[in-house]
């Protein structure tokens, strides 16, 4: 008998044993015994049915699993044995690839197949994301389901949840320190809402993203446990060390990431005698990817959290996934031979996913982790320096560094996608081309506390609020923390209740948009930034939170104030109302795809800033005062143009640009 024969002949004689079973207990009352044979007929042909479904459809995906799996398997294996040189590891992997393959659902190997037909289809215009909290956005999981009509109103297609996974309270660092990578948060569900809230997404076509913590665990993870009781097989899964020497080496190049709030880099434990590597703060313990057990137990992981639903991995730190001495730790060659690695597994068991690296550096920086054209890597990245220049710009009313960084951005390949942001979840770190401002006579030091001071509201005629996030008093570093709103003006204005200040903050919040929106990539919103939501000081009641100023912009969503978009005169209708014309725009112009071409024109005028996009016979432009005062864009473009937003005819020759204003020109004919 073959092996799906035998198959369909085991679950009969279950069945079988069933009916038995239930002749026993059934009372011999009239027709009772008819009525089980009924039943249990209708149970064998059921279930004999799904088998048969199911092994029609495994044989159909057989042929697509091995062409894929024979496609990346030398240069996955050459990889896997340059880094570990373990045969039966491998071998390991790949059993366990194919044992995910064939557990994924059918819906998913299904989008697997439409995306894999359209490599492009994360490209398009019509991609607009947001991100949020869960339990800030909806309370939990379910919460977020009931509330997908609201992102589909918001033209959303990609929802971005903030960690969910099970994080201990207290020491979570934002659920960044993940203590099981298979339970979610009690307070937000379990798996089985989480694959209810993705299936969900799918039928409206929206995206699921979600963080995927590779570089370290909780101290309260399982490993972590059993290596803090002194278990050798799992104090290999991080890096412990008995004595001082060899954390001292690392500490000599090997930067801090937290030098105020986790000083150092490593962690002494008492009660283990040891030492142990935490880069982050002391509860997050570092992985250590030179042992191959750490390598493919995350990779199940990564696998398992597929298979519910998700669509998008967002890599969290990255650079920092391998450690070697005498190094900073950062970038080192091994990270991208990991990540690699991943891609190529994505590709055979999930192809329908996409891998987002969280690099925090300079595009031109970052640009290695998309890997190359033959052999690439990440799929998106964040644009994190274009952010932190924006808010730069804001504040100088000056655009050229923009324009350099931009410049630099649009002569990357087309096939480099980016997510463009206002704002996130954490702070704004000022990494900005100081070596181009010091040729302007502009110190970083002295900068740094501008930007800061500006936009804590006490500088430069500043309208902004916010706080500081880990400021050092040695060398006047510190970062900013505050919602696009707030940092606009919105939250002042109303704060003083003045309605000329308040039109021109908004002004300014729509003029960010339109301005992110023409970017190359995608664009993402923070929630509550489509309604205008200031900034929540209520944080600082909370003794888990209050020492963490970055809680001042991951505030509770106001469904109240979400209520008043259909209201014109309210603040939340004229944000929202101005955000979907600029959305709406986006999706019906194929010159916003991701790989049109794209370009900076010199205004003549510091405070304006214009872009210019163009795809398949289609020209936009787009103009940017990122000045309070109006201005004059001195340019000189052939032709009839008509702006998209106001529908007025335009001549691109010595544009007019009142205060924060914008203006999309098409060009026609």
């Amino acid at each position: 008998m073959d092996q799906n024969g035998g198959s369909k002949e085991v679950m009969k004689k279950s069945v079988e044993k069933k009916q038995t079973a239930k002749k026993k207990s059934v009372p011999k009352a009239a027709g009772a015994e008819a009525a089980v044979v009924k039943e249990t007929a209708a149970e064998v042909k059921s279930a004999v049915a799904a088998e048969e479904k199911s092994t029609v459809w495994t044989q159909a995906e057989e042929a697509v699993y091995r062409k894929r799996f024979g496609r990346h398997f030398d240069e996955l294996r050459w990889l896997y044995m340059e880094l570990y040189g373990n045969d039966s590891m491998f071998a390991e992997l790949c059993d366990n690839m194919e044992r995910f393959y064939r557990e994924r659902d059918v819906e998913l190997r299904a989008l697997d197949a439409d995306r894999e037909a359209c490599a492009d289809w994360y490209k398009q215009n019509d991609m607009l994301g947001m991100m949020f909290y869960i339990d800030n956005f909806a309370g939990n999981m379910r919460g977020v389901e009931s509330k997908l009509d609201y992102l589909e109103e918001c033209n959303v297609n990609y929802v971005h949840l903030m960690p969910f996974l099970e994080t201990p309270e207290g020491r979570s660092d934002g659920g960044y320190a993940v203590s099981d990578f298979r339970k979610v948060q009690e307070k937000l569900g379990t798996m089985e809402d989480l694959e209810s809230l993705t299936a969900a997404c799918h039928r409206k076509k929206i995206n699921v993203c979600m963080d995927f913590v590779m570089n370290h665990t909780s101290e309260d993870h399982d490993w972590a446990r059993r290596a803090r009781q002194g278990d050798g097989e799992y104090m290999s899964r991080y890096f412990f060390f008995d004595n001082d020497r060899i954390p001292a080496m690392y500490e000599r190049t090997v930067p801090q990431v937290f030098p105020t709030t986790a000083p150092g880099n490593f962690t002494w434990l008492p009660d283990a005698g040891h030492f142990v590597m935490t880069s982050f703060y002391p509860y997050q313990w570092d992985l250590n990817y030179k042992n191959p057990r750490v390598f493919n137990e995350m990779m199940y992981n990564f696998l398992f959290l597929a298979n519910r639903g998700i669509d998008i991995i967002r890599i969290d730190a990255v650079p920092y996934i391998w450690k070697e001495l005498n190094t900073q730790c950062r970038n080192l060659p091994q990270v991208h031979t990991i990540v690699r690695m991943m891609r190529m597994i994505g590709e055979i068991v999930c192809p329908g996913i996409l891998l987002l690296g969280e690099v925090v550096m300079e595009p031109e920086k970052v640009v290695p982790y998309f890997g190359t054209v033959e052999k690439p890597e990440c799929h998106m990245l964040y644009n994190v320096t274009t952010m932190a220049t924006t808010w730069h710009t804001v504040a100088s009313r000056d655009v050229r560094l923009l324009k350099k960084q931009l410049d630099i951005v649009n002569s990357l390949p087309k096939e480099y996608v980016f997510l463009n942001y206002l704002r996130c979840h954490d702070d704004i770190g000022w990494g900005l081309d100081y070596g181009t401002l010091m040729m302007d006579g502009i110190g970083e030091r002295s900068h740094k506390k501008y930007l800061n001071d500006y936009f804590q509201g006490y500088a430069g005629s500043s309208n902004s609020r916010g706080e500081l996030y880990n400021a050092d008093p040695l060398t006047g570093d510190a970062r900013f923390c505050g919602t696009t709103a707030s940092m606009c003006g919105i939250e002042k204005a109303g704060f003083e209740q003045n309605d000329a200040a308040m039109e021109q903050a908004i002004q300014l919040d729509i003029m960010l948009h339109a301005y992110m929106f023409m970017q190359s990539g995608i664009p993402v919103l923070y929630s509550g930034d489509e309604i205008g939501q200031v900034n929540d000081y209520t944080y600082k009641e909370d003794p888990l939170k209050a020492a963490d100023s970055r809680y001042i912009h991951r505030g509770v969503m106001n469904w109240t104030l979400a209520e008043r978009i259909s209201d014109p005169a309210t603040v939340e209708a004229k944000v929202f109302g101005g955000l979907k014309k600029l959305e709406q725009i986006r999706k019906s112009e194929k010159v916003f795809v991701s790989n049109a071409d794209t370009w900076t024109i010199e205004t003549h005028e510091p405070g304006v800033l214009c872009m210019g996009r163009y795809f398949d016979g289609d020209k936009l432009l787009g103009l940017f005062n990122f000045s309070e005062f109006d201005k004059t864009a001195w340019i000189s473009e052939d032709g009839t143009y008509i702006d998209l937003f106001t529908g007025n005819e335009v001549k691109a020759d010595s544009v007019q640009m009142p205060a924060y204003g914008f203006c999309y020109l098409k060009k026609m004919g």
